[in-house]
């Protein structure tokens, strides 16, 4: 018999330095990363970022109003001051690793579809009716404004 091959699950822990989104709130939309995890179920959370209008000043949150990203800045020690998180936050390029993560695409992608029109709405529609049946016009020998049925 062989040795058994344990893996850790690839859950993602609440603990020090994990980046949070928050998912309700005054802060909607924000990142933050926990500084300090108070109880099972409120933490202690930092945002520093570069942008004035994203900042999340230290609080406690509810972690039933976070949800908790992929990211984590490693060897973050607990409790640290908003300088060396500041610090920390800018040089591992927080924000810039969200940006380019699918879930901020995804966000950002729902975001610009929130914000259309009807007729906008329409044309997507339309375009994404298109999309559809393109395989079956490439299938049939018909015309392609038959095909689509224009």
């Amino acid at each position: 018999m062989g040795e058994p091959d344990i893996q850790t699950s690839n859950w993602r822990l609440v603990e020090v330095g994990r980046v949070v989104l928050f998912s309700s709130g005054v802060y909607e939309g924000r990142l933050a990363t926990i500084v300090e995890i108070i109880d099972h179920k409120r933490v202690l959370v930092d945002g520093p970022s570069s942008d004035k209008d994203k900042v999340v000043p230290r609080q406690s949150a509810a972690l039933s109003g976070l949800s908790l990203t992929p990211l984590v800045i490693p060897k973050l020690p607990r409790a640290a001051g908003n300088g060396f998180v500041k610090k920390i936050w800018e040089s591992e390029g927080v924000e810039s690793k969200f940006a380019e993560s699918n879930w901020a695409k995804t966000q950002g992608r729902f975001a610009k579809r929130k914000q259309l029109n009807d007729f906008e709405r329409f044309k997507v529609m339309k375009l994404k009716k298109a999309v559809r049946y393109t395989p079956f016009m490439r299938s049939t020998n018909l015309p392609r404004n038959v095909a689509l049925g224009f």
